[in-house]
């Protein structure tokens, strides 16, 4: 593999003059980088001094990307537990790379850092040790034209005296069953092609939820499935059963309203990012297939403690593209204490620092944990710069929204904040 272009002396043009004296150079970057699009967003922006052990930094806060700021592609609209907003990498691979950089996921869940990366002609790595992020995220890669997907669908033979091998009736309508199963064993039975990854991309998104555009009767969240006897009380509260959907006619409507943001275009970009596009399955700490000084960014979200998992959310989807969700949750990092948790990190970070380029970045998301009474991105500051990372400084994205519940048929509208903190590092030898 070839090695990356250097960009630092472009990327440093593009530094505006300003009457900080205190902050060094890196800071400058990324203090210029938060007012490049708004100066009126920099002047809201409030800076807050913080010493984290011997370390003098700033955590610059606002709401620096929102829906209304920059709308995200329509190709992202793939639901699953725990991701962050396009926006978010969005902003790191504008400002931190330059086009035909790799720019790297070492926990990749649905895939949004690296739709967002191939979107903008970037070269991508993913990896997650769950299958299923591959099979979220590569898909995507692989615009369909939709003719040839309804054509390609009436091909694929149904048979409704199909039934699951476990119990999906609090779920899924008999018929609608039985066409689940004949896809999922016409998929697992053949070589796949662009269309087939397309199709497990998007099928394995409609199994269940909230809306008629569903496959399964009305559940919540639409993000993850809920177990079968937590169903059944659902089921059971809403006076509800099952009703019939038909899984060719909900494929396609969902193919269509992820690509009606796609121009033809973007569609011969994503399809040559994908030649180049590589996914694993490794634990972070072990990436050996990823060249050293071989990526410019990483922009990543990582388990946060025993918060999240990932594994039993995602149960249904497993079953339906045969992969073991017991052997998954063995494999996923569920720390319940913070020192476990940063342990584990810290060797992320050290693998990290070897793939990274010199002069290159990692973007690394911590959230905000337990109505943050934990300050993740102060555990994460001396992790990095252990790893041998200088520190480049912290951003915290803050959205106010309203979050509204609507399971067992009760709205209740509650004000809150959706914070994304981000400790950005650079390597520099």
């Amino acid at each position: 593999m070839k090695n990356l272009p250097d960009h630092e002396s472009q990327f440093r043009e593009r530094i505006i003059n300003i009457n900080e004296v205190d902050r060094d150079p890196d800071q400058m970057v990324l203090w210029n980088m938060i007012g490049k699009e708004n100066n009126e967003q920099k002047s809201r922006t409030e800076i807050e001094k913080i010493k984290i052990g011997k370390i003098l930094t700033e955590r610059f806060r606002n709401e620096f990307w929102t829906s209304k700021q920059r709308q995200a592609n329509s190709i992202h609209e793939i639901s699953y537990r725990a991701c962050f907003k396009a926006q978010l990498p969005h902003f790191f691979i504008e400002n931190l790379t330059v086009e035909s950089d790799y720019v790297y996921d070492p926990f990749l869940g649905r895939g949004t850092t690296a739709i967002e990366a191939a979107l903008l002609n970037r070269k991508i790595v993913g990896n997650d040790i769950n299958p299923l992020s591959k099979i979220l995220c590569e898909g995507r890669l692989l615009i369909p034209d939709l003719n040839e997907l309804k054509k390609y669908l009436d091909n694929i033979p149904f048979d409704h005296s199909q039934k699951a091998d476990i119990d999906l009736s609090m779920f899924f309508h008999p018929k609608t069953e039985s066409e689940i199963v004949s896809l999922k064993n016409y998929l697992q039975n053949k070589k796949k092609n662009d269309l087939d990854k397309w199709i497990m991309a998007v099928a394995t998104n409609r199994l269940t939820g909230h809306s008629k555009g569903f496959f399964s009767v009305y559940t919540m969240p639409p993000n993850q499935a809920v177990s079968a006897e937590r169903q059944i009380a659902i089921n059971k509260k809403r006076n509800q059963k099952p009703e019939y959907r038909d899984m060719k006619k909900l494929i396609l409507k969902k193919s269509k309203s992820l690509l009606k943001d796609i121009s033809s275009t973007q569609k011969e970009q994503l399809q040559l990012i994908h030649s180049s596009a590589v996914f694993l399955k490794e634990d972070a700490r072990n990436t050996k297939f990823i060249p050293d000084n071989f990526v410019q960014l990483t922009v990543t979200s990582p388990p946060f403690l025993d918060v999240v998992q990932y594994a039993r959310d995602n149960w249904l989807r497993c079953w339906f593209n045969g992969i073991d969700a017991k052997e998954i949750e063995k494999k996923v990092t569920m720390s319940k204490t913070i020192e476990k948790w940063s342990a584990v990190m810290q060797d992320v970070f050290f693998e990290l620092f070897r793939i990274t380029k010199n002069k290159g970045f990692v973007a690394f998301e911590v959230g905000q944990v337990r109505k943050g009474k934990i300050k993740l991105d102060e555990n994460v500051v001396p992790l990095g710069i252990n790893a041998g990372f200088k520190l480049f400084g912290i951003v915290v994205n803050e959205q106010n929204f309203t979050k509204t519940s609507n399971i067992w048929g009760v709205k209740n509208n509650i004000k809150g904040t959706n914070s994304n903190r981000i400790v950005v590092f650079k390597k520099e030898i």
